[in-house]
C-alpha cells in the first residue's frame, strides 16, 4: 500500500482476535483450593463440575478475586485511536503493546460510524442519552469525516516524502486512524473491564460506555466465556460485577 488517496479504507468495526491463552475455570479451582487441600494439580481442581460450580460462585459471590487471576490471555485489537486511549486507562492486571507511529508508516485505516451508531447527544453530562441521527446527519458525518481523513493523511504523506520523519509526520493524523496492539489480561481484570465498558440490563451498577469501546468489550467478552463458561457464567448472574 502506498497511501495514496484511493486507497483509502473507511471501516464502521473493530476487529478483536484471541491469538494466545492459558485460561480455564480449573485454573480459578485450582488456585482456590490451595488453601484448604494444598497443592494439586489442575485435573485434581475440576473432577466435580457441580462442586466446582458451586466453589466459583461462592468465589465471586463473597468476591475473593485472587484466584481468578492465574490464567493469561492475549488479544490482537484494531481500533481507532481514541478506543485505545480510553483502553489504557485499565491499568491493573493488564499489558499492551500497540503499533508504532515513530517505526512503521502508518496506514491509512479510518474509522467512519455505521448507520446503527447513535449520533445526537440529548441532555447534560451525567444525564444524557444518545439519539438515533437523521439520515442527513449520517450523511453529513461520512462526508465531512472521509474528507477530512484524506486531507490529514495527503499531508502526512507530503511530509513524509519531503523526509520528514515518521515520528514528526504522524501530528496531523486523527484519533479515528486505525492502530492495532495486543492486549494481555487475566479473567479478573477483564471482568473489571467488562463492568465498565459494556451496558447490560444484568448489571448491578449501571455503566455508559462509549459505544466504540463496547463494541470492543462485547467481542472479548464472547470468547473469554467460550474459554471459562463456569467464570463467565458466575460473573454475569452476580450482576456483572468483578471480584
Amino acid at each position: 500500500m502506498t497511501g495514496d488517496e484511493a486507497e483509502a479504507r473507511f471501516l464502521d468495526d473493530v476487529t478483536v482476535e484471541l491469538v494466545k491463552h492459558s485460561a480455564s475455570d480449573s485454573d480459578v479451582l485450582w488456585a482456590a483450593r490451595v488453601s484448604t487441600a494444598g497443592e494439586q494439580s489442575l485435573e485434581e481442581a475440576g473432577k466435580d463440575p457441580a462442586r466446582s460450580r458451586g466453589l466459583i460462585n461462592f468465589l465471586m459471590r463473597d468476591r475473593h478475586g485472587s484466584p481468578f487471576e492465574h490464567n493469561s490471555m492475549t488479544f490482537l485489537v484494531s481500533a481507532p485511536i481514541f478506543v485505545f486511549r480510553e483502553f489504557h486507562r485499565h491499568r491493573v492486571g493488564w499489558s499492551y503493546n500497540e503499533e508504532s507511529g515513530r517505526y512503521r508508516e502508518l496506514q491509512p485505516n479510518f474509522y467512519v460510524p455505521g448507520m446503527e451508531r447513535k449520533l445526537v447527544q440529548e441532555g447534560r453530562p451525567g444525564k444524557y442519552v444518545f439519539a438515533e441521527g437523521s439520515a442527513e446527519q449520517h450523511k453529513l458525518v461520512t462526508e465531512v469525516m472521509e474528507a477530512s481523513y484524506r486531507q490529514s493523511y495527503a499531508a502526512y504523506r507530503e511530509m513524509l516524502e519531503a523526509g520528514i520523519a515518521r515520528e514528526v509526520a504522524r501530528a496531523v493524523l486523527p484519533v479515528g486512524l486505525f492502530s492495532s496492539m495486543y492486549a494481555t489480561c487475566n479473567a479478573r481484570s477483564l471482568m473489571h473491564f467488562l463492568s465498565l465498558r459494556t451496558k447490560n440490563e444484568q448489571a448491578k451498577v449501571p455503566s455508559f460506555p462509549q459505544r466504540e469501546i463496547e463494541m470492543v468489550a462485547e467481542k472479548m467478552e464472547a470468547a473469554w466465556a467460550t474459554l471459562m463458561p463456569l467464570t463467565h457464567e458466575a460473573f454475569v448472574a452476580g450482576g456483572r460485577v468483578a471480584p
